[in-house]
């Protein structure tokens, strides 16, 4: 484990990756089902506070695993097992779930079962991160710093579960260990020489889980036409076929303006800007994973399952919609520092269809008919980036070939 070489051409994700993946398939879909009934039963707020609070724990756990792949990974028994580990632990996570997000309703959090699950993932990272140091040692400091931070953040988060605590008081008290978690890997990689991550490879492991949180929006789409042609439904219609086509269509225009950032080409010639980059993306697979459970929450709508006015339903899915959106214009700027004239064009234009769909909830327009204006929104911007943003894109792809030659 002396580090992979951060220039290997072909460097791909392993099946081991896509293997560890896969947990956070269930701990993303748990997540997002137990948004969408919070929602549903006009539980905005502690529905809102538990996802964030999910949200960042199984995306922090998966960051820490990637990139420590990305400059260490050896594929070995001993790497297999840890990691196999770290996959019994977000399971663990994802089984705690429901009773955090119950526990927010009545202000005295019970994340116990989640944060087992949490330190269970953790403590094989400090493992990994040992026999990096034992083994690495032209970045043995790096590894230290990694190791004292997973530690004394993990004995922070034990000491706060033995506690009763006011849902208040642990946000605060919880700034403590989380300042730590994102602390320890920006000193390492700015401090103390940094670890051999591969540019393409994190970019594909990024783009990967981006894909799985997507998944979401399928699943959610799936449930809203389920509930109309189920047994208790109306049936099929027109509005049954616009509200699929919509929910797909709103799907596959995330995914298409998401893999518009070059990444990967951008990271390989200015590897400082990787930390507002990948710290980004927690919220951008929040976001994505929201929108799942908006269309879940239109699902309940449908079904009569629902405290909420069409106005709030519709809301559930266009606000993670609309900060998706915010989040890829920043996650751009972060990672190639620039600005095109036509960006604020393409902002305006994805903003109009959010907009106006709030606008037709408002006045009482069909629930599917909202949804397949919404569905507009990053459209808009993939045809702003094929008629004329295409031509930024590949300026700063040759600048960042340049800078890397030079």
């Amino acid at each position: 484990m002396r580090g992979r070489d951060p220039h290997e051409p072909h460097r791909v994700t392993t099946p081991l990756e896509l293997l560890f993946d896969l947990t956070f398939v269930i701990a993303y879909g748990t997540a997002a089902s137990q948004l969408a009934h919070m929602l549903a039963a006009g539980h905005i707020g502690a529905g809102i506070g538990g996802f964030a609070f999910a949200s960042f724990a199984i995306a922090w756990a998966w960051i820490n695993f990637a990139w420590f792949a990305s400059a260490y990974d050896v594929d070995d028994w001993g790497y297999r097992l840890l990691t196999m580990l770290q996959m019994v632990g977000v399971l663990i996570l994802a089984l705690g779930l429901p009773a955090m997000f119950a526990s927010f309703e009545h202000e005295d959090i019970n994340n116990r079962v989640m944060v087992l699950g949490y330190v269970i993932m953790r403590v094989p990272m400090v493992a990994q991160w040992v026999r990096a140091g034992r083994q690495d040692p032209r970045r043995r400091a790096s590894s230290r710093i990694y190791i004292l931070s997973i530690v004394v953040s993990q004995i922070v988060w034990c000491i706060l579960v033995l506690f009763p605590i006011r849902i208040g008081t642990f946000f605060l008290l919880a700034s403590v260990p989380l300042a730590l978690e994102l602390a320890g890997p920006l000193i390492a990689e700015r401090k103390y020489g940094g670890t051999p991550w591969h540019p393409h490879h994190i970019a594909e492991r990024y783009s990967l889980v981006v894909i799985i949180a997507l998944g979401e929006s399928i699943v959610g789409t799936m449930a809203a036409l389920a509930a109309v042609i189920g047994p208790e439904g109306p049936g099929w219609s027109l509005e049954v076929a616009v509200l699929g086509l919509a929910g797909t269509a709103l799907t596959f225009g995330m995914w298409w303006i998401y893999f518009v950032i070059p990444s990967g080409e951008m990271l390989a010639a200015y590897r400082e800007r990787s930390f507002g980059w990948g710290y980004g993306h927690m919220l951008v697979f929040a976001s994505i994973v929201a929108v799942g459970a908006g269309l879940h929450v239109a699902a309940f709508a449908i079904e009569h399952h629902n405290a909420l006015s069409l106005p709030k339903t519709l809301l559930c899915t266009a606000v993670p919609l609309a900060i998706y959106t915010a989040m890829i214009f920043a996650l751009y700027s972060a990672v190639t520092r620039s600005y095109d004239p036509s960006h604020k064009w393409m902002a305006l234009g994805s903003a109009i269809p959010i907009v106006a769909s709030v606008v037709m909830a408002c006045a009482s327009v069909g629930l599917a008919w909202c949804v397949a204006v919404l569905a507009l929104s990053p459209w808009s911007m993939v045809v702003g980036y094929e008629l004329v943003g295409h031509r930024h894109n590949e300026r700063m792809i040759r600048e960042a070939a340049e800078a890397r030659r030079d």
